[in-house]
């Protein structure tokens, strides 16, 4: 069994590197303090563990049918639209995403909590099996405390997927958020109390990254995931290995966006700009290498960089907004150095490539970059904002090699209406999801995850519930 869960943040490379910033609501778009936290204490700690593994002992016995009813009433909470306008606003506050976003964000986590209220039974009923027995079955049983790793791009969504499901198997949870989105974080745990679970099941840790490993280490946390870079999961990954502990990992992308000839020109083009975009570019998932054969090449590239100008750029407080800050500095001052890098190398920008001083935050104009050679660092880097990598290529095979030649394989969109080149490209390109002729995205019905350096093991889904729990196999005679 595995019992609480531990959620830890994104920002564990850097803080185990020294670079923790401390635990703080800072304006991005202001770059005004607004609040600041203390971190728990050891004894602090300790405690929030203890009340977590107590819980556990009794919440693993509640039946699913009060399971699925305090996670409904979490759905409710989000649904509210007094409520819902809060913690949008409050996404908005703390990482910069545009407020138009941030409440389709709230209304997406009401989704997987109805969805795994209403689908958990299923995915974990007994499973019989017909062996040598008298009788034989598969039986899935929760199994402590979880330890998950949560980033501030998405800082609601990103907990809930993991979440629904782990408190549907009888998990119990404790987060560790974004050293950036602390009242986020402390938001989400007061949902789940106010739906009705009892108190210990899922709690908020507001822990410096340096602590997480004596949290990894403690006895009583089981196993753990993390959304975010390569070596924060490298860091997770091998600090749970040591202690015999389970895994999974949702890292790195650099998707890529696959045009063909026979494409619906208008839809890809308008999808493509979508699928940069979103989230001001500040997702794992998003469209970052657009790869375009020849044919087409002018005609896609030029309604790109139109569109791209067209891009409102401001207050993400503002309806209108399409592009607001990124989350921090920090981030703004990696993606300019990138861009820069990949122009001494040669690459041409074709618009964008600078920032934008509109307003005092972290803003950074949309940009598309082109002719980037195999020898120009950002190549094979992932660009974490609002830059878009063209390149242009003969025809479907190199497409698709030069869609695999990256150490990431999150997922990869093509558009094309010839049947035998979906065949192709669902077969040949290394990624956890192929989408044609639509923008990756996650969904509560379907698995979720990478491969390569874009990480191992599935959230959502039947295949997501099954990560933490005990697949234990019964014989009876």
């Amino acid at each position: 069994m595995i019992g609480s869960i531990v959620i830890v943040i994104a920002d564990l490379e850097q803080s185990l590197r020294g670079g923790d910033m401390g635990i703080a609501t800072v304006n991005p778009t202001t770059l005004e303090t607004i609040q600041s936290f203390a971190p728990l204490s050891a004894d602090q700690i300790h405690a929030k563990l203890a009340l977590a593994d107590e819980a556990f002992q009794s919440y693993r016995q509640v039946d699913f049918a009060e399971r699925s009813q305090w996670l409904l009433r979490a759905a409710e909470l989000l649904e509210d639209p007094n409520h819902r306008q809060y913690y949008a606003a409050l996404m908005t506050l703390e990482m910069g995403k545009p407020i138009q976003e941030a409440l389709g964000e709230v209304k997406k986590c009401a989704w997987v909590c109805r969805y795994y209220a209403e689908q958990a039974p299923a995915f974990l009923a007994n499973q019989s099996v017909a062996t040598d027995a008298q009788s034989s079955w598969v039986c899935y049983q929760p199994l402590g405390i979880i330890l998950a790793v949560m980033p501030w791009n998405f800082p609601f969504w990103q907990v809930f997927r993991f979440a629904a499901p782990a408190l549907m198997a009888g998990n119990v949870g404790v987060l560790k958020h974004a050293s950036n989105v602390p009242q986020c974080a402390l938001a989400i745990e007061k949902i789940f109390l106010e739906a009705g679970f009892p108190t210990g099941v899922f709690q908020t840790l507001l822990i410096s990254a340096q602590q997480v490993e004596k949290v990894v280490q403690d006895p009583r946390v089981k196993a753990a995931t993390l959304t975010g870079s390569e070596p924060a999961g490298a860091s997770l990954a091998a600090i749970a290995g040591r202690q015999i502990k389970k895994t999974v990992l949702e890292l790195g992308g650099s998707d890529p966006f696959i045009v063909l000839e026979s494409a619906d020109l208008e839809a890809a083009v308008t999808t493509a700009v979508k699928a940069r975009m979103l989230n001001t570019g500040q997702s794992c998932i998003a469209a970052k290498r657009f790869i375009v054969v020849d044919e087409i090449a002018d005609q896609f590239i030029q309604k790109f960089i139109a569109a791209f100008a067209d891009l409102s750029v401001g207050d993400p407080m503002q309806a209108h907004t399409e592009i607001g800050p990124l989350a921090t500095t920090a981030i703004l001052e990696e993606l300019e150095q990138q861009v820069q890098t990949a122009i001494t190398h040669g690459a041409q920008i074709l618009t964008g490539g600078q920032r934008w001083n509109g307003l005092p935050g972290n803003f950074y104009l949309p940009t598309i970059v082109a002719e980037i050679t195999a020898d120009n660092p950002i190549y094979y880097q992932e660009c974490f904002g609002p830059v878009a990598l063209v390149f242009r290529v003969p025809d479907l095979a190199t497409a698709v090699k030069l869609a695999n030649d990256s150490p990431f394989g999150l997922g990869a969109s093509a558009w094309t209406t010839d049947p035998q080149e979906h065949d192709y490209l669902i077969t040949q390109l290394d990624a956890g999801a192929v989408f044609i002729n639509g923008m990756v995205k996650s969904d509560p019905r379907l698995p979720f995850g990478g491969i390569k350096r874009s990480g191992y093991g599935r959230e959502l889904g039947l295949q997501g519930i099954h990560e933490f729990v005990n697949i234990k196999t019964v014989w009876v005679k």
